[in-house]
């Protein structure tokens, strides 16, 4: 074959395969976005959290090195979206305390969360077995934005705590759960010794911030 023509015919091959993935790139992007919608298209009610894309972090400044980052692997969300007016939605927030994990090495020799969970000084859970938030306020800041004002209860006391709190997206139909679903980013800052968990402060610092991101679907 002459060397001219089997170039040719490589490229217009090359140039082909590329268009035809990115003609599949673009269908899969139209798809994907026809089938994100707005708040207001999905339905209101109950809401379940679907905890395998789920996930309660913290962090706390350790003597100003670093930034102490643990997280709770078990809690609970009672979400009911009011989905046309979300600022009269009803939040509740159940965490177990026992459930703190900071993946300290050598954990067969100090059980360093087991410390924290149940030491008089930190999170006390034989006393105390729940951490509690109950929205009492939400704001709409944006079309996909808003801050959740609610009770923050800890070691028996109760103080307000703000929460930024972002809309990622809805579907009408999970591709996946084949569902309607909903999915949150939501992060804040809170002093401990309000509550008062003064270990070691300042050298561990006072403010704590958290971070939430949360996908729910809709209960049957």
């Amino acid at each position: 074959m002459n060397k001219f023509i089997l170039t040719t015919s490589v490229a217009l091959f090359v140039a082909g395969t590329a268009q035809t993935h990115e003609a599949h790139e673009q269908a899969a992007k139209a798809q994907t976005a026809a089938a994100v919608v707005s708040l207001a298209d999905i339905p209101s009610g109950a809401y379940n959290i679907d905890m395998s894309h789920a996930s309660l972090t913290w962090k706390i400044s350790h003597f100003g090195l670093s930034n102490y980052t643990a997280r709770f692997t078990s809690f609970d969300v009672d979400l009911n979206l009011d989905a046309g007016k979300p600022e009269q939605s009803t939040l509740a927030v159940t965490i177990d305390p026992t459930s703190i994990r900071t993946d300290y090495p050598n954990p067969e020799k100090t059980d360093f969360d087991g410390e924290l969970a149940n030491g008089e000084q930190w999170f006390n859970a034989g006393e105390f077995s729940k951490i509690t938030y109950k929205a009492t306020g939400i704001e709409r800041t944006g079309d996909n934005t808003g801050v959740i004002t609610g009770d923050f209860t800890m070691l028996g006391k109760t103080h307000p705590v703000s929460m930024h709190v972002t809309l990622n997206g809805a579907y009408a139909k999970h591709p996946m759960a084949g569902r309607p679903a909903v999915g949150f980013s939501g992060h804040g800052k809170l002093k401990r010794s309000n509550w008062g968990l003064v270990a070691y402060v300042p050298f561990i610092g006072d403010e704590i911030e958290f971070f939430i991101e949360a996908e729910f679907g809709k209960a049957p």
